[in-house]
């Protein structure tokens, strides 16, 4: 079950809609953690993005730590990638 790992502040904006971000992690099958990011419309305009697995840690405090350390830049790379198009 996933587990919402860490909120972030400020928020990203992107063609005029801000978004909320929080860092989620989950337990794998195989006793590891995974972790992802998710941005959220503040107005509802838009759907929900998530990245795909962003790290594999050996467990939920290894998924905190990484997560503390997120800067405004990779939050900006990881928008990018959790657009659909930017899976094609």
């Amino acid at each position: 079950m996933s587990e919402l790992i860490q909120r972030y502040e400020p928020k990203l904006h992107d063609d005029g809609v801000a978004y909320n971000i929080a860092a989620w992690g989950e337990e794998t099958i195989r006793g590891t953690w995974e972790g992802w990011l998710e941005f959220y419309p503040t107005d509802n305009s838009n759907l929900i993005l998530r990245t795909e697995r962003e790290t594999t840690q050996p467990n939920r405090a290894a998924v905190q730590y990484w997560a503390s350390g997120l800067e405004p830049l990779y939050f900006e790379g990881a928008f990018e990638r959790a657009h659909p198009e930017s899976r094609l």
